[in-house]
């Protein structure tokens, strides 16, 4: 299991031994359990520790079980590693587009790609510092046990060969990357996000399996950094689940930016070359026409599958499936002393989705709470440039009698073009008998910050027309949305309220 967890960090770098020493240190001493517990949590990623630290916080007796690194997913192969190397391909990108604003190079801009990770390394290590062990037991008195945890009983759970007994617990034990069983492809190698991040060369040419938001970021950033990428996924268009024109948005860009795209088709096997080459059979789902894609690196991005195995949740009565742990909208498991939260046992696959969905399982299992999962409003954003934002459901699934639909392109907005960055779109969904927002998709390099204000007056319950009434500064992208609550409180005004208004202010001039 060591070597297991490892995976994608090197012995030889001192930022990734500065991770472990923070989040698996070599000489931590698991301590010996003492009485019941308020709370056994299992998993240290976002979900669990939120959970952890929230309930320690309270004053909770709590033990924290994980088998690899605090931070999980995350903090070592996930977020925060595809966020540092998202904002290098951005600063390459700008600097060879610099040109557009006036810029002139003498040469074509280098990248120093082992540079760009050990920065990655540099970053990661310094954020694992909140996630360590010590900030854990000193700052919240949680009870760290580092190993494999497996329930014994309903109230048991075994861990390092001691057992702790506990009156809730909560299993956040999230997610790995989704393998699909294409002939070969094992055979042949290939990346996951487990692993790509550990890199210190760059890939010649890559093929990236699965056009949702991983394999689109990554696609992107590989690309900026100078690799031949093509990107592959059985659905039509990229990110399926965006509104399609939203969706397009970004997939112009990457073909501006040299991606190429292969929709529409399943990855029927893969090969070796005699050159040593990977070779990508790809065959259209419309109408059988094959192509062939070579590569040097195969990057898999189909989703995510939860972590289940060996946990004894027979032993605990905890009912679940290939999809998960299943919960009712309290959170709550099939055994009543135990709830889950994360990836573990969620759709939403998403770092803030995890803390909110925290909140809610300790609330409930230490607290008497009754919140339910399903109140919550969970947005989401691909960190691609441009980004591309979502909250609520999407257009094709609203009833468009009582849903308005209104659309802001930012090629209308002063700051959008001042940034050079005017290919971008806000939308809203309007209700249209109460004016709240109920929806929202956008396509916009900072989409995601833009989507903070909509996530806020949704939140709120507020109406469209409370929008038309805050002022924005000027000049930014957010006027966008209040360009749209302008234009839908001016469309309120009807034939018998314009003429209505005609003879008074024509009153007023006599």
């Amino acid at each position: 299991m060591e070597e297991n967890w490892r995976r994608g960090l090197s012995s030889d770098s001192e930022e990734d031994n500065q991770l472990i020493r923070h989040c698996h240190p070599a000489t931590y001493r698991n301590p010996e359990p003492t009485g019941r517990y308020n709370l056994v949590v299992i998993g240290a990623g976002a979900a669990g520790l939120v959970s952890a630290g929230g309930a320690g916080m309270f004053g909770a007796k709590v033990a924290l079980i994980e088998r690899a690194l605090l931070g999980g997913d995350c903090l070592t192969f996930g977020c925060v590693p595809s966020k540092a190397i998202l904002r290098a391909a951005r600063a390459i990108y700008d600097q060879r587009n610099g040109e557009r604003f006036g810029g002139r190079w003498a040469q074509e801009p280098t990248v120093d790609f082992g540079a760009v990770m050990q920065r990655l390394r540099q970053v990661r290590a310094r954020i694992s510092e909140h996630d360590s062990v010590e900030r854990f037991t000193t700052t919240y008195g949680v009870e760290v046990h580092l190993g494999e945890a497996r329930f014994l009983n309903r109230e048991t759970v075994e861990v390092g060969g001691h057992r702790l007994r506990f009156s809730r617990a909560i299993v956040a034990t999230g997610g790995r990357p989704t393998i699909p069983a294409i002939p070969g492809l094992e055979a042949a190698g290939y990346e996951t996000n487990e692993t790509i991040f550990g890199r210190t060369t760059l890939p010649s040419q890559l093929v990236v399996l699965g056009a949702g938001p991983v394999g689109c970021e990554l696609a992107q950033a590989f690309r900026r950094f100078g690799s031949q990428v093509a990107l592959v996924d059985s659905q039509p268009q990229i990110l399926p689940r965006e509104d399609p024109e939203i969706s397009q948005i970004l997939a112009d860009q990457l073909r501006r930016e040299g991606v190429s795209l292969h929709l529409g088709v399943r990855a029927d096997r893969i090969e070796r070359s005699a050159e040593g080459q990977r070779v990508v059979h790809l065959a259209s789902q419309a109408d059988g026409q094959t192509v062939q894609l070579e590569c040097d690196t195969i990057l898999v991005a189909t989703g995510r599958s939860p972590n289940l195995e060996g946990l004894g949740l027979e032993q605990a009565g905890i009912a679940f499936t290939t999809a998960g742990v299943q919960v009712n909208d309290f959170l709550q498991t099939s055994n009543d002393r135990v709830y889950a939260a994360g990836d573990v046992c969620s759709a939403n696959k998403l770092t803030h989705a995890a803390d909110a969905m925290a909140r809610i399982a300790i609330r409930n299992a230490l607290f008497a709470g009754r919140e339910r999962v399903s109140r919550l409003l969970i947005p989401r954003c691909t960190y691609t440039d441009p980004e591309i934002a979502h909250l609520g459901p999407n257009g094709q699934e609203l009833d468009p009698a009582q849903i308005e639909t209104r659309t802001e392109d930012l090629c209308h907005n002063d700051r959008a073009l001042l940034d050079g960055e005017a290919e971008g779109r806000v939308r809203l969904h309007i209700h249209r008998r109460t004016g709240k927002i109920v929806g929202a998709s956008i396509a916009a390099r900072h989409a995601g910050d833009l989507l903070a204000t909509i996530a806020v007056a949704m939140t709120g319950g507020l109406s469209i027309k409370s929008l038309a009434k805050t002022i924005f500064p000027y000049p930014t992208q957010a006027e966008a949305i209040r360009r749209i609550a302008d234009q839908y409180s001016l469309a309120q005004w009807g034939p018998r309220q314009r003429r209505l208004l005609r003879r008074w202010l024509a009153w007023q001039r006599r």
